[in-house]
């Protein structure tokens, strides 16, 4: 199908912006700018969030009325919340929870914002089921780039017929700057889609810039306004490979404090996302936090970067042995180290005691919204899939800036080392630690992953051999691939070819995972939009894999996609 132009759904939401927009002009007070989102949902309620945009911020706060709905035309209202404050201390986002209270379990309703006689686009909601529910649609996204290219993705999620939730697994800005080399700004300069504020972010107004031109994308405005986001951060949120105590993308020297700059991204990040603020007292880095859909699924999102993850290793690492060759037992020797982990104790409690609480509720299938893929991935030896010499051809016609990594890479994977340090590979031992969980907890997890940039499905085994779940990697909404910078060797075929826990392995696609469940099955699609350079675009069916559901748990990954 070839989508070109914004459907009914589209004018509900992001194209509901014009009217608005005409209306504060002639009004010379506020604007919604940066659309409406919801998130969050449990039974009876949501957060719902917007932005007001006004035409004299020194003029203080704004009034802000949400109101609720059964129907999109508002005649038949269920809740209408005064009182509500755009602050400015608060960068004038709006954020309110009906705690609960309002809204029947299992049902859609329409919602909208008022400020100053001045009325919001349109979203659109679905509560959580509180009891037997027959089927649960979740579009799982990650990886946004800005300068990288076109939110096509988004907009073919907007007109999703069915659609529970979006479940988003980070990365939802990036912090580079918009110089010629920065991160994807080669297609940002032919688009016209250069980040801001133009350099790398790290103050908090630099934090709240970014966000605020994220949320002016028609695309990511569209999405917001179909469905409610279930949100986890990565690491771009606040600086590239984050951990608990610094990232690499942070040089305290010219950046100052690692603490300060992390606790302003976090609280640009709680002001301008659709997500629960932290209970009083608690930790902002604790976000995990389940959502059950009915008697069908829970979803358990995890937290991965911030609470209990051990700095990186790094490939540069690797020691030399005393006649000059990589010492790779050493080297393994510390991947292996007990103490490397990126959930930590208490995490990996709660999460074990959700898992164990949703399965003795009866619930079917377990979700876990994860950051970073989990399989087991070594890198390819690709020199014993092809010819040497068509390799170094191969090769020999990437940019010159990529070249010598590329090259790097190709000698460090014929040793056997894991192809991605920062995914669970370079915890191996808390990966471990997790599959106990999981198997304390009687359950084989669907486990979704982001960060990667590629599609993935992968089957997921402990030390003994024993299956403890299933992957489906999402791919980017535009960010680059791996596979992206490496011309025409055959990345992801090779990945598959050397990794028994990879079943498919797409380098090339960007898009997102629809993961559809019912009492019988869970099936998840790989989904991809033809280009994210240009509109109209294509929606295809990358792959679709199903997998049944057997009196003893989940069954065999069986490849289902329909013939071209």
């Amino acid at each position: 199908m070839t989508l070109d132009r914004r459907s009914l759904l589209g004018l509900l939401g992001a194209g509901a912006a014009t009217p608005a927009l005409a209306q504060a002009d002639h009004a010379g007070q506020v604007a919604f700018l940066h659309g409406v989102a919801s998130g969050d949902p449990d039974q009876h309620s949501a957060v719902f969030w917007t932005r007001v945009t006004p035409a004299d911020p020194s003029a203080g706060d704004v009034d802000v009325t949400l109101e609720v709905a059964k129907d999109a035309g508002f005649s038949d209202m269920v809740r209408r919340s005064t009182g509500l404050r755009a602050r400015a201390e608060r960068d004038f986002t709006v954020k309110h929870d009906l705690d609960g209270q309002g809204l029947e379990p299992g049902r859609e309703y329409f919602y909208r914002f008022v400020a100053n006689g001045v009325t919001s686009p349109v979203g659109r909601v679905r509560t959580l089921a509180a009891d037997a529910t027959p089927q649960v649609a979740l579009a799982v996204v990650s990886c946004q780039l800005y300068p990288g290219g076109l939110f096509n993705a988004y907009e073919a999620i907007s007109q999703l017929e069915r659609l529970d939730a979006v479940v988003h697994l980070g990365d939802y800005i990036y912090e580079y700057g918009a110089a010629p080399g920065d991160y994807g700004m080669a297609t940002g300069a032919r688009l016209d889609r250069a980040p801001l504020p133009p350099h790398e972010i790290v103050t908090l107004a630099d934090y709240r810039t970014r966000h605020a031109q994220y949320k002016t994308d028609p695309d990511l405005q569209a999405a917001h306004a179909r469905a409610a986001f279930i949100c986890v951060w990565d690491d771009h949120e606040i600086a590239n490979d984050a951990w608990i105590q610094g990232a690499e993308n942070h040089q305290p020297e010219t950046e100052g404090d690692y603490a300060a700059r992390k606790a302003i991204a976090l609280r640009a990040y709680y002001e301008w996302m659709p997500i629960r603020e932290p209970k009083a007292g608690g930790m902002k880095e604790a976000i995990y936090r389940s959502f059950h859909f009915g008697d069908l699924a829970s979803l358990h999102m995890v937290e991965t970067r911030l609470t209990a993850r051990i700095e990186q290793m790094e490939f540069a690492d690797i020691p030399m042995t005393a006649d000059g060759r990589p010492d790779i037992a050493a080297f393994e020797a510390q991947r292996q180290d007990p103490s490397r982990d990126l959930l930590g104790e208490a995490q990996r409690r709660w999460l074990g005691d959700a898992m164990a609480q949703s399965k003795q509720a009866g619930r079917p299938w377990q979700i876990l919204g994860n950051q970073v893929v989990m399989a087991r991935v070594k890198g390819p030896n690709i020199e014993q899939m092809l010819p040497p010499a068509q390799v170094a051809q191969m090769v020999a016609t990437l940019p010159e800036d990529v070249r010598p990594q590329v090259e790097a890479a190709i000698q460090l994977f014929k040793l056997g080392l894991p192809f991605n340090l920062d995914s669970w590979d370079g915890y191996p031992a808390g990966r471990e630690r997790l599959y106990e969980t999981m198997k304390q907890a009687g359950v084989e997890p669907i486990v979704l992953a982001g960060d990667s940039h590629a599609f993935w499905v992968n089957e997921l085994y402990d030390n003994g051999g024993e299956r403890r779940g299933v992957e489906f990697g999402t791919s980017s909404i535009s960010s680059p691939s791996p596979g992206d910078m490496v011309g025409g060797l055959p990345l992801g075929l090779a990945l598959e070819a050397a990794n028994p826990e990879v079943k498919f392995c797409d380098q090339a696609s960007k898009g997102y995972v629809l993961l559809t469940l019912d009492r019988d099955q869970a099936v998840g699609e790989l989904r991809a939009v033809s280009t994210i350079m240009a509109k109209p675009y294509e929606n295809r069916t990358v792959k679709r894999y199903r997998m049944a559901r057997t009196d003893t748990g989940p069954g065999a990954l069986e490849d289902v996609t329909a013939p071209a």
